[in-house]
């Protein structure tokens, strides 16, 4: 049994012990508020430049981002434009009762979450073979050419796009009612149809962005490791098996990545290109929660009510993308934060 009084270097433990609590003590003693604002103080000071340059970014989430959030009390009131926020009176939750008995708001939340089902179904996955087809293209001027094609209807503004979409689908004019002709089909008017609109709609979105899309996936497999190819080379592994064993699996941090985002904007769906495809005949299957918004608080009028509408998306989109981000992190230490 070793004895207390032993030294330490000839020095005593209970000195060595006092001497590393006084230590200690003092560098808690250090670490008071005043010291912490000089060294913030010093920081700024010394990387003030990148500040600057951070600042019209910062101005512009204050602006645009932040300070509209004042106005979101209206979905908890009462409002009248001439009262102002402040002055409306406040009615609780009697909005969001009003929005969970109208079947319309219903019918709009459920077509809101079945396109973005769809969108997640089918859109999600286009972007990424659309890289894994792209990486296996050995010829670079026409992977170049092929890629500039699929890009370019992303810088295509969603008026013109939803112009080619109605034109393309016309009873008259449209191509695909032209080829239907050929083989002795009848004209179909499609964006009349109800049950037509959803799977224009989720082409349309695929054939805007897939391409521009799956650049990020790209990106991801331009990082991935030479070396892993060349050994599976050697291993004697042919193209499909080193895309499903290497690439695949390289990139796969990114792709969860991307569907958190995703999962995120589920109840974003596209008003552009909705507001511009639909009409009251396919309000069954095409009106989505931010075109009754649109409508209730622009053309209504009825701002407090489309209010408490926005809230309520934006509460469902920060939880599907609380938990989607939770349970990424848990089975595959992937994450956002």
């Amino acid at each position: 049994m070793s004895d207390r009084n032993s030294d330490v270097g000839g020095i005593p433990v209970e000195e060595v012990v006092v001497e590393a609590n006084e230590a200690l003590r003092e560098r808690r003693q250090t670490r008071t508020p005043d010291s912490t604002w000089v060294r913030t103080f010093d920081h700024f000071k010394r990387e003030w430049q990148i500040y600057v340059m951070l600042l019209p970014a910062i101005i512009w989430f204050v602006v645009f981002l932040y300070k509209p959030m004042y106005g979101l009390q209206i979905a908890f009131k009462d409002y009248s434009i001439f009262r102002g926020v402040a002055g409306s009176p406040w009615i609780g939750w009697e909005h969001f009762e009003t929005l969970f008995n109208n079947d319309q708001f219903i019918r709009a939340v459920r077509n809101t979450i079945t396109i973005s089902f769809y969108n997640l179904l089918f859109g999600f996955p286009a972007p990424i073979i659309l890289a894994l087809m792209f990486n296996e293209v050995l010829n670079a001027s026409y992977k170049r050419t092929a890629q500039t094609i699929v890009y370019l209807p992303h810088f295509i503004s969603s008026v013109i796009i939803a112009g080619i979409v109605i034109t393309a689908f016309s009873p008259t004019v449209g191509v695909i009612n032209a080829v239907m002709g050929w083989f002795g089909l009848d004209s179909i008017y499609f964006l009349t149809q109800p049950d037509w609109f959803r799977p224009i709609f989720v082409g349309t979105g695929i054939w805007q962005e897939a391409g521009f899309g799956s650049i990020v996936f790209l990106a991801a497999i331009a990082g991935v490791n030479p070396s892993l190819y060349e050994s599976a080379v050697v291993d004697g592994a042919n193209r499909w098996q080193m895309m499903w064993k290497i690439t695949i699996p390289s990139i796969l941090p990114t792709i969860l990545i991307m569907l958190i985002i995703r999962i995120g904007n589920v109840m974003e769906v596209s008003f552009e290109l909705v507001i511009l495809l639909y009409q009251p005949a396919t309000y069954e299957t095409a009106d989505v929660v931010n075109t009754w918004v649109y409508r209730q608080g622009l053309q209504s009028g009825q701002y407090d009510l489309a209010a408490a509408a926005g809230l309520f998306n934006a509460v469902v989109a920060f939880v599907l993308v609380m938990t989607a981000n939770t349970l990424s992190r848990r089975y595959s230490r992937t994450s956002l934060w």
